[in-house]
């Protein structure tokens, strides 16, 4: 389960890659937890605006930019895309029954399982193609909040009604262009599948939780949130 995001064998790790993780997770927790402090202790800090919104956005760019470099490293990606899918919409509905009103539909996991997946027909595309089909695609997603669609059936894609709401959102419209500009990089910069960088910093403690990002990712919420209990049960 913890390589599903990283999609490249332990056995053959480039350690940027999980360094790069690490701080996404690192990122991703912090932004989790003013939003658990905003939305469940009522505390009066702001995420969707301002530094904390950026923080998060900056988290699942990398997130997504080294999902697109991994499958570039790695023979199982039709495997691996379903997985995440499953993971997805096993969030979905653990996260309608916990905390009913906070659907995730399309959340960060279901992009990442798509997009894996859509990867397997952009597979004998030239790095520049990919670049600008990238493009093109995250300027036509930057286009669509302008419009209003009559339902949410194409949620998925960036279009939405009026009364959507999600709880984690990230349609293919950006965002599937970034995860090809991704695929892109890893095309072009990692032929050889070896690090890019002069330097070793494979055993580096650092690393370690871009290693297990998949199991870090379900799992910080749950424990953000029992630390938070206890801390403002003792306080």
């Amino acid at each position: 389960m913890a390589n599903l995001l990283n999609q490249h064998r332990p056995s053959h790790r480039i350690w940027e890659l999980d360094f790069f993780r690490s701080i996404a997770i690192l990122l991703m927790v912090f932004f989790h937890l003013i939003y658990d402090l905003h939305f469940f202790y009522n505390i009066p800090i702001h995420y969707e605006s301002g530094v904390v919104y950026y923080i998060g956005k900056a988290s699942a760019s990398l997130f997504i930019f080294l999902a697109g470099i991994s499958c570039t490293l790695s023979k199982n990606n039709t495997k691996r895309g379903l997985h995440l899918l499953l993971w997805a919409l096993a969030i979905t509905v653990t996260t309608s029954i916990a905390v009913p009103g906070s659907n995730i539909i399309f959340g960060i996991l279901h992009l990442l399982g798509v997009s894996i997946l859509l990867s397997t027909f952009f597979q004998k595309l030239k790095a520049f193609f990919l670049i600008l089909i990238g493009s093109g695609i995250m300027i036509i997603g930057v286009s669509l909040p302008s419009l209003t669609a009559p339902n949410n059936w194409l949620a998925p894609l960036g279009l939405l009604s009026a009364d959507f709401y999600s709880a984690d959102y990230y349609p293919l419209f950006p965002w599937f262009g970034l995860f090809l500009w991704g695929v892109a990089f890893g095309r072009i910069k990692y032929r050889e599948r070896i690090s890019i960088f002069p330097w070793d910093l494979s055993q580096s403690f650092w690393l370690k939780p871009g290693q297990h990002s998949l199991s870090i990712y379900l799992l910080h919420q749950p424990v953000l949130l029992l630390i938070l209990y206890v801390a403002f049960k003792l306080t």
